[in-house]
Parts: C-alpha cells; structure tokens; sequence
C-alpha cells in the first residue's frame, strides 16, 4: 500500500475508507487520494445516497455556520462575502495545450502554467477542516443523457446545495466500478473570516479538458463552486460537440394544448429577459430552468433537465407576478436562501412586495437603512443577485416527467432577448436552419441600467450561451445547423420578445401575455393555426390571437393592439442583421458559410420591403 493511500485510509476513518473501495474503482480512489494528500483535510467524510448521509451534510453546514436556521422550518440562510456575490468571468479559465484549440472568444492559460498555480493554491488549503467527498448525476440516473460526477469539497453549503440540485449516483457508482466515466471537480472555500472566503484577490476557476477537471479556489458563491452547474456545461457542451448533441442554457416546460394534449417546449433567454418567468407561468408545467441536454432519438429530439431543482435569482420574486414560487418559498421544506436580508428569522428581498425592514443581518453584517460601504455607496438590504435553492418537486407545477429516463420530446425551441424596437412579442422562424440563424445565432439583449449603468446597448448572446461555451463559435453553431440531419420533425424554432416599447417608451405587452404567445407556437407546432409569412419568419394572425386571449385570459385583444405589436419593423430589423452580419464576419472565427448564406438572405428579403415601399410612396407622390 503506497504512502497516498495510507493517507486516504488515515484521514478517512474505517467507514468512510469502506465506502469509497467498494466503489471498486482504482482510477476514483487514487483521484480523492491525490487531493487529500494535496489539500490535507483534518478528516474525509464519503457521501454515499443514504439518508443519514444526506443529514449529516446538512447538520455539517449549520455547525460550521455556512448557514443559519430560519423561522419556517427547512429553512437556512448562506450569506457569501461582500466581495464574492456572483459568477468570476475574469478568473474562469480553461487550461489550453499546444493540440486543444478553443477558438478566440474564450479566456485561456496555459495548461502547465494553470496547473501550476491551482495545485499551489490547493497546497494544505483544508488543513483543521473536513472534506466532503460526493458522488451524482447530471440527467436522470441509467439514461442515456447522464453524465456522472464526482465532487471534493471542504463547503458543507456546497455539499448541501448540490444534494438540493443534483440526482445522487452513489448506487450507480458502486454497481458499475470502473466501467463508470465522470467528471471531477475540486473545491476549497480556502481560509475563512466571519464563515466567508478571506482571500478572494486569489479567487480561481479552472477548467481542464484533458482530464475533465474543475477548480475552484477561494470563493463559496454557488456559480463558481457547485461544479456540476455552469462549470459542469462547459465541460459538457464539448462532449456533446464531440458527440453530436447539445448541451445547453435553456429551460424545458410542458405547454397545454386543446384537449388534453401537452407539447414540450426548451427555451434559452439571456439573464434578466424571463426566462424563469416563461416556464413558470400559470396553467403550464416546469421541467427544468436552467441546463438541458438534447439528443435526437427514432428521428426526433428529446431533452432532460440536467438538475432536479432550481439555484434561482430571487429579486423581484413575489405573491403577484410569481405565485408558485411564492407558495414554495413560504411554506415548510429544504430551501436555503442566499445573500437575502434576515429579520427575526424572516427573509427578505429586493421586489419581494413586502415594507422593507430597517434594520437585520445582510450579505454584509448587521444592515440598517442607509448603511454604506468604504466607498460610500448605500448598501441595499438584499443582493440584487441574492438566490434561493429548492428542490423542483416543491413546485406545484412540476411536471411529471422530470424523473424520465428517455426524456422528452421536444416540439419547439423558445429564444428572446430584451428588445425594445426589433421582434415582435412572438413569430416562428421559416425552418430549423434558418432559425438557427436568425433567431438563436443572431439573439441580443439591451442593457438596463440597473445592470450596467447604461440602457440600451445590445449584447450578442447567439443562444444565451455565451459566457458558457468550451468549444469555438462558429463550431458550435454549425453543430446546431447539423443537428436536425436525418430527423423526421425538426423542432420549430421561436423568438419571442416581451419588452417591445412604443414611440413613448412604454412596453406594449402586459405580463401574462406569454401565456398567449406560449399557447399561440402550441398551436404552430400542431398546425392548428395558419400564419402571415413576412421577411424574418411567420407572424400570427389577428383573429387566433383575439380567441386566445379571450379564451385564457378573459381579455380583450384590439386590432390596434395587435397592429402596434406585429407590424413588420422593417428598418430596426434591417439594422440588426446587417450588425450581426458584421459581427460574424469580423468577430467570429470558423463562421459558417450557410450561416452567413441565410443571414444575407434576410437582409436581402427586408431591403426588398424598403425598395418596394420607397417605389409604393413615389408613385402615390407622382
């Protein structure tokens, strides 16, 4: 027995030493025994799919005070540090080689040189703390979609939240031994001041592909340590461009249609363009909110939700505009709320609907009204990206095929930004290449001011997808446009637009309208509706939308409505292709030709519409 394995067995302990060699496989007990030597843990807890496994993670969490007991019972807040709220894209890495190429959008270091820095920063970094060690799956367990994985952590939060989120594959692990692959991710909070990570400066998350590794130092906020969310879909995105299917940033939802009949929607919208809005209207169920995988099987796609709950952004979440949510989070069951407001054991957030305390413990200590920071900014009393972690059966609405080994099968494909003057609030694109191309590849999404301090200025996020990819652009849209080969029923793609204003800046939606668009493309997909052909793709028609609103909102749908929101917005649309044109053929490597084909096409098609409406107003004039 080598000395790395004595070490494993010493601070393993008999039972958990147990645990881990039943798995019999050698390759996993040698990965936990490289990183115990490496980060010399006090002790090695091995997390198997027991009950009293899953308890004793939760106890950990409380006792190392990562969380705090709350008023309703399951209940627990996390608070990270002031300086550690949200995903570090500076310090997110991939580890690059002389024979991996990952296009030129993507932030690299050089694999030695990474690993170099990472394992000197994991040296002794548990030393006094316990490692958790944790074994799940992304997708539902023996299916085709899963990926296994296994965690090291010394954050009982992390631990905890991943039991939340993820499928647990312990089982699965013991009774396939070494025919099992996984992806591995390794986490240390590093040193803690007040229960938060000391030493951000030296935050980093690197991602190796070689040997389909994760690091992560020095931060506890959720998206950069729980592994198998984000950090886990770049390592899948380029699995599945190996492999041609597609991992991706999209929800999965049933939508009602007439008589009974439910139709499977993805659906991938930037951050701030609602998303979780969308799939969790009323009337509607929820798969999954955030990661799914797509594979094509017997001529047709189908999809599983990688998680099994939801690490959601809570502000603006409230009894009005977000029932269901609402209901799960103010009643008993395992949530853990994050960087909230706490007051006499209540939670708290920006947008919640409720009179905002005076005073309580926040993200930053104990808060009060108008307290600010070094810099003298006001600190407000919750995160703006403060989060809530909950398992998806809490929700009324999940649907009942989360758990569906085989997936499901989906009918259309959903993709909006924040739009003030371009797209309509719905159409269909004219077929799968040409909505890859104009719809998912050309999506952007204008700024607000709360976000960036400026309004207005449109981010290119072809497929929401951008600040995930492993694999370079242009590849990964051609993966898209090959994707429907040999499939009998493509999925029907969509863009939708929920923040279309008029001339005095006031939106020309309401908020329950999505339950109409989602209807309107149910109804597409079976071809239970006809629809207006126009140069970006199909509109709907007037009479179907004034049934339908009618029908599921009781509410009256004008043609001036209607005009307002479909008439062709020929210039803006034209202006925006001709920017993404610009974009693909300066920005992007490896575009594809068919791509830039279909987009010239569209451009073409609109300043046709120009020329005939220029040569209309002549002869009238004449």
């Amino acid at each position: 027995m080598g000395k790395r394995i004595e070490l494993l067995q010493s601070k393993c302990g008999e039972e958990n030493y147990n645990k881990l060699v039943a798995l019999d496989n050698p390759s996993l007990v040698d990965f936990v025994a490289r990183y115990v030597e490496l980060c010399n843990p006090a002790s090695v807890f091995i997390r198997t799919d027991s009950p009293a496994d899953i308890q004793y993670k939760r106890e950990r969490a409380l006792i190392q005070g990562e969380e705090q007991k709350l008023k309703i019972d399951g209940h627990t807040v996390h608070f990270d540090g002031y300086f550690d709220q949200a995903r570090d894209r500076e310090n997110t890495k991939f580890l690059i080689s002389e024979n991996l190429n990952l296009g030129s959008n993507l932030n690299c270091i050089a694999r030695e040189e990474g690993l170099r820095e990472i394992h000197a920063l994991l040296t002794d970094i548990m030393r006094g703390k316990q490692m958790f060690v944790a074994f799940f799956c992304l997708g539902p367990l023996d299916s085709d979609f899963s990926i296994y994985a296994v965690q090291i952590t010394d954050s009982a939060y992390v631990a905890h939240s991943e039991d939340i989120l993820y499928r647990p594959a312990y089982d699965i692990f013991k009774k396939r031994g070494v025919d099992i692959e996984f992806f591995k991710y390794v986490h240390s909070a590093g040193e803690l001041e007040n229960n938060v990570s000391k030493n951000v400066d030296k935050r980093r998350i690197y991602i190796d592909f070689l040997d389909n590794i994760v690091y992560s130092v020095n931060t506890q906020y959720a998206g950069n340590t729980i592994g198998l969310k984000k950090l886990a879909l770049r390592l899948a995105i380029r699995r599945a461009s190996q492999e041609k299917w597609l991992a991706e940033h999209m929800f999965i939802m049933g939508v009602h249609g007439p008589e009974n009949r439910k139709t499977y929607f993805a659906g991938a919208f930037p951050s701030l363009c609602g998303k979780t809005s969308t799939c969790m209207v009323k009337g509607e169920t929820i798969i999954g909110d955030d990661i799914a995988y797509l594979r094509k099987r017997d001529g047709y796609v189908f999809a599983v939700n990688v998680e099994r709950g939801i690490f959601g952004i809570i502000r603006d979440v409230n009894e009005q505009g977000d029932p269901l949510i609402w209901e799960a989070l103010n009643k008993s069951g395992e949530i853990i709320f994050s960087n909230i407001l706490v007051k006499d054991g209540v939670p708290y957030w920006l947008g919640d609907g409720r009179q905002m305390p005076s005073d309580g413990i926040n993200f930053s200590g104990r808060w009060w009204k108008d307290k600010t920071d070094k810099k003298g900014n006001v600190i407000p009393y919750a995160h703006p990206n403060a989060r809530y972690t909950i398992a998806l059966r809490m929700l009324k609405n999940c649907d009942s095929e989360l758990e569906n080994p085989r997936g499901v099968r989906i009918g259309g494909i959903v993709y909006g930004g924040r739009d003030s003057d371009t797209w309509p609030p719905v159409f269909e694109s004219f077929n799968w290449e040409h909505g890859v191309a104009t719809i998912a590849a050309s999506l952007e999404s204008e700024t607000t001011a709360a976000t960036l301090g400026k309004e207005g200025v449109r981010k290119f996020n072809p497929m929401a997808n951008l600040d995930f990819l492993s694999i370079p652009i242009g590849q990964y849209i051609k993966n898209h446009l090959d994707f429907v080969k040999n499939l009998k029923v493509p999925p029907l793609i969509f863009g939708v637009n929920y923040f279309l204003k008029d001339k005095d800046g006031k939106f020309l939606t309401d908020k329950q309208d999505k339950r109409i668009w989602l209807k309107w493309m149910e109804l597409r997909i079976h071809r239970d509706v006809e629809a207006i052909e126009t140069p970006i793709g199909y509109f709907p028609k007037f009479e179907d939308l004034r049934r339908l609103f009618g029908g599921v909102l009781n509410k009256d749908y004008s043609q001036e409505d209607y005009i307002k929101q479909f008439t062709l917005r020929t210039e803006q649309n034209l202006q925006k292709i001709r920017r993404i044109i610009y974009i693909y053929a300066n920005d992007i490597t490896e575009t594809p030709d068919s791509l830039m084909a279909i987009l010239k096409e569209q451009e073409r098609r609109l300043e046709q519409v120009i020329v005939s409406s220029d040569s209309s107003a002549l002869s009238k004039k004449t």
